[in-house]
Order: structure tokens, then sequence, then C-alpha cells
């Protein structure tokens, strides 16, 4: 890849969005995000909402609803409706409209579902779309087949145009459009991919939020205040960027791409706060790479932008599940070098917290590609999370092997694994031993050992190391690892010491 190219296309695209602006041309208008094409969340409160003169009246009518409901603009120029949803039936294949009246004018929102609404945001991993993308990428793996059999009408694509603001935006551009091969084909591969099989399993409408945008840190997608109010991350992803910041934001320049990309809340500012009065089902995450270095503060740091989109939206603990970073080199050809290997234990810290999950891809990455092609996996993999954890599927096998214990006998070790995550057993995707198992003494030198399964077990052994004392699994920078369930879902990386 051209790193170059890469990040000039970025900027050019940034560039072009901050000079649109947000329109304001229209004295009565809707939320940017409220369009014909949507899909509404399911079994909640749909709220609208938007901007004219104070004081007028408005009446909004929805197919569903018996009565429509009156409501006025107030003093401020704002006004918000909301609408009760009924639950999506599945298989039920009806379109809606809602009618939003004001003086001699009515606004028609056509074409509407009603499902699972969700927002799928992130860098570049998650931006990466089904084809081509001249002077970036090269599309992902089957591409081409995959957008053109992409006709699914129950399934909405929406995209939110990238951009950075300095402070919280009231409004966004995006654009919702029906699956098909165009869109799909311009739309994230791992949104996509999420979002098809959902709708295969859940046979309801499916509505994907593309909020995505390349080369940003965690940090830009979280609320400020609440990164000001922990004074380590404040230390840390906050005061170190504020003089910058501040000589930026007097220019009015944010098209100083390598830098504003790390700086904190801009991106959420932009592309997320403009979202939180949308009922939705959750968020997939697929972030990391520009974070890389934070190997003891990225588990704090993304909990904390978690709570403050929590808090923000007012939906309780919303489902985020996210995708672990797949293996790279970062041009070091050390097979034993780990710091990235600790950025992803970091990752694993966030299934701490409640509702979370982890969709691994150490099987599919590509040392030498930051952007690996195989990405129908990774979004295959997110949602049969989802189905297990949000939709209570019990028949969904959504996780790989992960590490239970170890025992020593001599210079053997057996590694054992959660019965909840051995499926329906132990193998290898290519009939070879597992790869990339190290065993330690007390000298805490770590040697490659030999591995075999027996009975959901896997044992080690190597000559070098007399008395074992740790284990690591695929704990090194750019293993691509070959252990799994026969569910097909690859185990999860493990060390057993803090060296």
């Amino acid at each position: 890849m051209n790193r170059f190219l890469f990040f000039l296309c970025i900027a050019a695209t940034l560039n072009i969005v901050h000079a649109r602006g947000a329109d304001t041309t229209k004295t009565f208008r809707t939320a940017g995000i409220l369009q014909s094409n949507m899909v509404i969340q399911q079994n909640k409160p749909f709220k609208l909402w938007g901007w004219g003169t104070a004081g007028e009246k408005l009446i909004i009518e929805a197919d569903w609803q018996y009565k429509p409901i009156i409501t006025h603009v107030d003093p401020q120029g704002s006004w918000l409706a909301k609408i009760d949803v009924p639950a999506a039936i599945p298989g039920d294949k009806r379109f809606h409209q809602i009618y939003i009246i004001h003086n001699q004018d009515t606004i028609k929102l056509n074409n509407l579902l009603i499902g699972e609404v969700w927002i799928c945001t992130g860098q570049s991993n998650m931006e990466l779309r089904i084809k081509p993308v001249p002077g970036w990428s090269k599309g992902v793996l089957n591409g081409e087949k995959e957008a053109a059999v992409a006709n699914y009408p129950q399934v909405r694509l929406c995209k939110v145009d990238m951009g950075l603001e300095f402070s919280p935006m009231a409004d966004c551009h995006a654009t919702w459009q029906v699956c098909n091969p165009k869109s799909a084909g311009d739309f994230s591969a791992v949104a996509y991919f999420f979002g098809r099989e959902l709708y295969y399993r859940l046979d309801v409408p499916i509505g994907l939020i593309d909020a995505a945008i390349p080369a940003t840190a965690c940090q830009a997608f979280a609320d400020i205040n609440v990164l000001d109010a922990d004074t380590t991350l404040r230390k840390h992803f906050v005061d170190p960027y504020t003089k910058g910041m501040a000589d930026i934001e007097a220019k009015n320049d944010k098209s100083t791409t390598l830098t504003t990309l790390l700086y904190p809340g801009l991106v959420y500012n932009k592309m997320i706060h403009p979202l939180e009065r949308l009922s939705i089902a959750g968020f997939t995450w697929y972030q990391g790479e520009s974070n890389k270095d934070d190997t003891l503060l990225y588990a704090r740091l993304c909990t904390a932008m978690l709570t403050g989109w929590r808090h923000a939206f007012k939906q309780g603990k919303l489902p985020f599940y996210y995708v672990q970073v797949a293996p790279y080199s970062w041009n070091n050809n050390d097979p034993t070098a780990c710091n990235y290997a600790k950025f992803r234990e970091q990752q694993a810290r966030m299934l701490k917290v409640r509702n979370t999950g982890m969709a691994i891809t150490m099987d599919v990455g590509e040392p030498n590609n930051i952007h690996p092609l195989n990405k129908k996996p990774v979004g295959i993999r997110l949602a049969k999370i989802a189905l297990a954890k949000t939709y209570h599927i019990t028949a969904i096998a959504y996780q790989g092997p992960q590490f239970s214990k170890f025992k020593v006998k001599g210079d053997v070790v057996t590694v054992s694994f959660k019965s909840s995550s051995t499926g329906t057993g132990i193998t290898t995707n290519d009939g070879k031993a597992p790869r990339y198992f190290f065993l330690a003494g007390s000298d805490h030198k770590f040697y490659r050992a030999d591995a075999r399964i027996v009975r959901n077990k896997v044992i080690l052994h190597t000559p070098e190391v007399h008395n074992p004392v740790a284990v690591r699994y695929a704990f090194t920078n750019y293993p691509v690892t070959n252990l799994e369930n026969a569910e097909g879902l690859p185990a999860e990386p493990f060390r057993t010491d803090s060296w």
C-alpha cells in the first residue's frame, strides 16, 4: 500500500466535507440522518428532530400509528418528537412512511423499514470498502463477486460524511441507500458482511451506519469531556494536543490530516455526536492501529470512549462488539517482537466491560498488509457475537478457544481451554500442528514449543526448557495462526506471565 497516497486521499475527503458545511439555507429542516430509505430501530421510541421558526406547529403522522403527534418549534429554533415503534416481524417486507406537516408544506420520509440499526465505526479497516478505491485500496478478497450479488432490499446502508470539528455539531451529512451492487460495493466491507449475516439469521430489516474515518486514533472518537474527567487520560490524550488544537482552531484549519486525526474529540464532534438521538441496537468497532503504542492505556481509553457514547445515546449499556487487530509486522522482521501483542492484550481487557465482545482475526491477517483483504470472516464473526449476546440465539458459536489453565508435569505442559469456547472440538485449519506456542523457565527466556492436540487440550514440549513456568500463544506481532475450534473460530492469543 502507498501510505502517502492513502493520506492524500483522506485529506482530500476531509477538505471536501469541510467546504460543504451544514445546510442552513432552509428555515425548516429535519436532522440530516433522518431520510427516506432508512431503517428505524424496532421496540424503541423513534425520535425525529430538526430546526425551524420558533412557535411553528408540526403534525407528524406515521402509517403504523392511529393518531398524529403534534409538537412545536421551541424558542431556540429546535423541535423534537417521539414515535413509538413496534417490534419487527420476521419476514415482513412492508415499507412505511412518515409525514411531517408544517405550514402548507409536507416532508415525506418514504420507503422506511422497521428493524435493527447498528453504528459501525473505527478507522481504515472498518472504512475499507468492498470494491477498489483508486489510490488507496484494491478492495477486499473476492470483492467484485461479493458486490455483484449484494441485492438485499431489506438491508439499508448509510454513510456519514467524514469530518473533524472542534465543537460538538448538532447535525451531519449522511446518505441512506438501499443495498444493491453499487451501494454495497462502495460501502464498508466489514459492516456489510456483519449486516448481511444478521439479516440471514434474523430475517428482519437491517440498517448499517458507517461512521468510520481512516488513520484516526481512539481519542478522536471520544467525548473530550470524558477524557478530561480522568486525570490519567487527560495527561496522555488531551494535554499533549491542547496547544496544537488552539493553533489549528484559530486558523480554522482542519486539513492537517496527519496530526488532527489524532486529536481528542474531533471525530466525535463531527460524526458521532450528531447521531446521539437516534435509537440503535448497538455499536461495532474496528480501530487500534493508530494507538498501537498505547500498550498500557488503550483499554482505559476505549472504555472511557464507550462510557461517553452510552451516556450520550441514553439507551442503557448498548452493545459494543469490536475487532482485535490482525497480525502485522510494522516493518520489524523480528519474529519475537511483541509490542503489538501487548496492544492486543489491552484490547482483550475491554471484555471486562459489560455488554462487549471481541472478534479475533489472528488467522486472517497479512504480516505485510495493514489492511488485510479477507474481511468477510471479520464481519461474520462480529455478527455471531451479536446473534449470541444481543439476540440470544443459543445455538450460535461466537468465540474461539480461550485459555483456561495450564499444568506442568516434568518438562511437558498441558494447556486447557474454557469449555464454552471449544465448540465441538479443537482443531487446526490446515491439518498441521498448532503454531506459535512458546514456553519459558525461570530465566524468562521463551522458546518455540512443539504442540499437539489431545482431547481438546494442547500438549507442549521443548527440549530448551526443562522446568516450564510460563506459556505464551500467538504473543508476537505477526503470527498468522491455525488453531481454532471446529466451528472455524480462531483461538484467542494469551500469555500466563506478566513479564
